[in-house]
């Protein structure tokens, strides 16, 4: 037979792995890479060459023949849907690839969704659009989550999942009108949003006959527990534990044997690599999109488990013979993590040194931005590189083996995600679900204490003080107690409970001074008091200087965003009391208001008010406990890049201060535009709403309407906490909540947000026949 020069033109990680299969063919003699990367450059029987672009097709053509070429292989989608094929197929020279008109199922997905329909083949209800006023009103008239697709290439980024009306119709101008995408935003595609577990099939094919790997699951987001922008792919492993063979057979029978024979039937015989992207739904599968070429990285992690010859099979597509081939697959598992630059998939830097050692066996490194300048090898896209590992111990072992591949690896700034394959996980072997309990809080004990001391505090009235605890701050009325005219004095107590640890393992303690009055004010301002003055306690076994200065000026800067004077202050020096350089704090807050802008005024609250929620600045002050139990278990330390968001570190992140409210809130209750507020702390929404609420009414919250902040969802995610549990301890983006009329809503909901603050409308109150808060679509956190 004869033997092959092959021409692979691309330069990413799906390239250099192609490089590396077609290598091992006995038939292969030689590889040119045109342009290539780091890693072809030194793949066996491989050379890069910059002679010609890999867009000049007619100058390849001629590059082929004059290098005895006698087989292409095309590893982007660009070059294919530009119509590489036929310039070779016209020269006589193979091309492993689909015609331009094959292509289509990638280049126009208003094309292939289209097709989809015409062939009965599995996907989610959808709308093609060009016009983008008729596509905004469409967004405005369906019910359902949607997806919205850009219909041309937009290197796997073109879609986008708004969680909002709101969101929806800024993510369609940013395709349609800012064109963030180019040209491939000209016309989009509104499908329905489908839940389920996402598969990858890549699939072999020569027109007639189709045989495929098996099938993976790639990580699109950025980070980990599937957060965050979507990327090229951060991640992928194969086999699947859902990828049972009934279902295999299913996809073949609904999907993969009606898109071949679809094409045949539309006289564009399919011949190529075609990659499939389904959704396991409920329902079974559906197809989300094709793509006309292999995967990446799900090449990666593919292709080394595939024990047949890689150039065979492609000339067996490219000449229509594929029924002959055998096509070999291990029984091993295969696990891929990509390492990329840092701030992908935004601004990035580019020409970072790199060091990759030499892996052992069954670990492979695959090179993507990557390329050699006078042997020096350095960084030159956002996906840098992957490494790969295959282990026939279990998905457990390929992961673990993957991740000692990335150890590597080196250059600066670089970022992965830690959690691939996590799905599997969660499929065979669940974490154990943590609860605030099992930190050592339970909310419950805290309520039954409360219930306890009632009678004591009763106990303790005079005239203008009630003496019952269970509100936000406790109030004295003056004028009550013997003071005529003076004004009511509210009074609120708290700490910053175990985020002070975070603060003593950072060594940074300029914030949670700000903590410690945001948590007192806050609770002054639901009662409608504006604070003005403000008392701490710093206690110590050994008191550091520097320490408690931070400390203070945090404390000084809370008051002065709260508008209250910092008057005093107890530091207690206990030697023995605490352990080495930790320490505790707490305060007061003291705040005034006329008795008749007491809140909340529940005489006034009815049916159908409106309920605005202030987003909050992150965790707050409340739920460390189980947070520092979550980051424990995975194994997370405080120094490194925080999985929810990589421009910063763990630490720095959870110390970012919880948000003082007052002045925005005190000039909305001064133009009588709220009715009662609810500060979100211990408790979460579940306790602390209903705090403001006659028992005649109850809060009803729909969760969907707001996005839950990043952290709040690695949290869930990693802590396996149930979503009611999450609801219980954790502000979840929401951190005061206030009720006004609905005639009000949005003069209140616009002074809020004049005066700088994130609002969103996020329910209303109904009559109450059972708890005080019901959370709506709260499984949509699951």
């Amino acid at each position: 037979m004869e033997s092959l020069r092959v021409l692979l033109i691309g330069n990413g990680g799906r390239e250099h792995a192609l490089a590396w299969k077609l290598s091992q063919s006995p038939r292969v003699e030689s590889i040119i890479a045109v342009p290539g990367n780091g890693g072809t450059a030194t793949c066996p029987k491989t050379t890069n060459s910059t002679e010609v672009k890999d867009s000049d097709f007619p100058g390849l053509v001629e590059f082929a023949k004059k290098n005895n070429i006698n087989l292409v292989v095309p590893g982007p989608e660009v070059p294919l849907v530009a119509g590489i094929t036929s310039f070779f197929s016209k020269a006589g020279i193979a091309c492993f690839g689909p015609s331009i008109d094959g292509a289509r199922l990638e280049g126009s997905k208003t094309f292939s969704k289209d097709f989809m329909r015409r062939h009965n083949i599995p996907t989610a209800a959808y709308e093609n659009f060009s016009d983008y006023s008729k596509a905004s009103a469409y967004l405005d008239s369906v019910g359902h989550d949607v997806v919205i697709k850009a219909t041309g290439l937009a290197a796997g980024k073109g879609v986008l999942i708004p969680t909002t009306k709101e969101e929806a119709q800024a993510g369609l101008k940013s395709i349609m009108l800012d064109k963030d995408f180019g040209d491939a935003g000209s016309e989009v595609v509104i499908e329905e949003y489908l839940e389920g577990d996402e598969l990858s099939i890549l699939t072999f094919s020569d027109g007639y006959t189709f045989l495929s790997l098996p099938p993976a699951q790639d990580h699109k987001r950025i980070f980990d527990g599937d957060q965050g922008p979507n990327t090229g792919g951060m991640g992928c492993y194969s086999p699947t534990n859902i990828a049972t063979k009934e279902l295999i057979a299913r996809i073949e029978k609904e999907v993969l044997a009606p898109t071949f024979a679809g094409m045949r039937k539309e006289k564009v015989p399919f011949r190529g690599c075609l990659f499939t992207g389904l959704m396991i739904t409920v329902d079974g599968p559906k197809t989300l999109e094709y793509n006309v070429r292999f995967g990446d990285p799900e090449c990666q992690t593919l292709l080394p488990l595939l024990e047949s010859d890689l150039a065979e099979i492609m000339l067996a597509c490219v000449d229509g013979y594929l029924d002959t081939v055998d096509l070999k697959v291990s029984s091993k598992f295969s696990t891929t993590v990509v390492l990329a630059s840092g701030g992908y998939p935004g601004s990035y830097p580019k020409n970072v040194p790199m060091m990759v050692q030499s892996p052992p066996d069954n670990i492979t490194i695959f090179h993507a931005g990557t390329k050699l300048v006078d042997g020096e090898l350095l960084t030159s896209g956002g996906r840098v590189i992957a490494a790969n590992a295959i282990a026939d111990g279990g998905l457990e072992a390929a992961v673990a083996k993957a991740y000692e591949g990335v150890k590597l690896i080196q250059f600066d700034k670089m970022f992965y995600r830690k959690d691939i394959a996590h799905r599997a996980f969660r499929k065979t072997a669940a974490k154990e679900q943590l609860t605030y309990a099992q930190a050592g809080v339970s909310i419950d004990a805290g309520n039954e204490f409360v219930e306890r001391i009632k009678k004591a505090v009763a106990s303790t009235k005079r005239p203008g003080a009630d003496a019952e605890i269970g509100g936000f701050g406790g109030e004295l009325d003056l004028s009550k107690a013997g003071y005529t005219g003076a004004p009511v004095v509210v009074a609120a107590i708290d700490g910053v409970g175990t985020k002070l640890m975070i603060a003593q393992a950072m060594n940074n303690h300029s914030t949670v001074g700000i903590d410690l009055v945001a948590m007192n004010v806050n609770d002054l301002v639901v009662q409608g008091a504006e604070p003005v003055m403000f008392v701490d306690y710093y206690g110590c076994s050994k008191l550091n200087p520097a320490t408690g200065a931070s400390f203070v000026e945090g404390v000084a800067a809370g008051c002065r965003d709260a508008g209250c004077a910092l008057v005093g202050g107890e530091t207690a020096e206990m030697p023995g009391m605490y352990k080495e350089e930790d320490y505790d704090a707490a305060g007061a807050a003291i705040g005034v208001m006329a008795a008749d802008k007491r809140l909340p005024q529940t005489g006034s609250m009815a049916e159908g008010d409106v309920l605005l929620g202030l987003a909050s600045s992150g965790v707050h002050s409340n739920g460390f406990s189980l947070l520092r139990r979550i980051i424990e278990r995975e194994n997370v330390s405080y120094t490194d890049k925080a999985p929810w968001d990589t421009s910063k570190d763990v630490g720095t992140s959870l110390l970012t201060p919880t948000r003082i409210y007052v002045k925005p809130l005190l000039r909305l209750a001064s133009q009588g535009l709220v009715k009662g507020l609810a500060h979100i702390t211990g408790g979460g929404l579940t306790e602390n709403v209903p705090r403001m609420l006659p028992a005649s009414l109850a809060a009803e919250i729909d969760v969907k309407t707001w996005e839950a902040p990043a952290v709040f969802k690695w949290l869930k995610s990693a802590g396996n906490v149930a979503p009611a549990e999450m609801a219980r301890t954790f502000n979840n983006g929401i951190g005061m909540v206030a009720v006004t009329s609905a005639g009000n809503a949005q003069k209140a909901k616009a002074e809020l947000e004049t005066a700088g603050e994130i609002v969103y409308q996020i329910g209303r109150l109904v009559s109450r026949s059972g708890d005080g808060c019901t959370l709506l679509n709260l499984d949509s956190w699951a």
